[in-house]
């Protein structure tokens, strides 16, 4: 009797063990979808996707310093793209998801092939019921390191305005 019960333990543990790895995949190949899902929805220039993926509370943030957008902002922002019939086309290179011990909240960071050659994407997720949502996404160019410095060359009379009306602002 003790052996039976023993094995039922077991038995037990190792299914919720199991059932948890499992959920926990399921939930990246989940969110892996919804952002290949997202990109292909900006490829086809279809906005009800596309921001039907984010939530209501949505933060974008672009490559140039002054792009922080809410949801609502950034729908404007893109509508022209959209409305030409194709907004942009980033193709993934390779993703990185991690979940927080409940399951309700994810991050990801992201390389994709862009017309801006490489650029990096991060962001976080929720979960909204059953659905994953893009909350927060940063889109960033990469720079190798042996350029910055002419790079920053080319930013440096731009983006020295921009901090001194930063400065002069707070």
């Amino acid at each position: 009797m003790k052996k039976i019960m023993l094995l039922w333990v077991s038995v037990l543990l190792c299914t919720s063990f199991a059932t948890k790895v499992n959920a926990q995949k399921t939930d990246k190949e989940q969110i892996d979808a919804v952002l290949n899902n997202w990109h292909k929805a900006a490829t086809d220039a279809d906005a009800k996707k596309y921001f039907g993926a984010m939530t209501e509370d949505a933060i974008f943030i672009g490559t140039d310093a002054t792009e922080n957008w809410n949801k609502k902002a950034f729908e404007a922002f893109a509508k022209p793209y959209f409305d030409k019939g194709k907004a942009w086309d980033f193709k993934p290179l390779e993703r990185h998801i991690y979940l927080s011990k409940d399951q309700k909240t994810a991050w990801f960071d992201e390389l994709l092939d862009t017309w801006m050659k490489v650029c990096r994407g991060s962001g976080v997720m929720v979960k909204v019921g059953k659905e994953w949502k893009i909350q927060h996404y940063v889109l960033s160019m990469t720079i190798p390191n042996d350029n910055t410095d002419a790079v920053i060359k080319v930013k440096a009379p731009i983006e020295d305005a921009l901090i001194q009306k930063i400065k002069k602002d707070k």
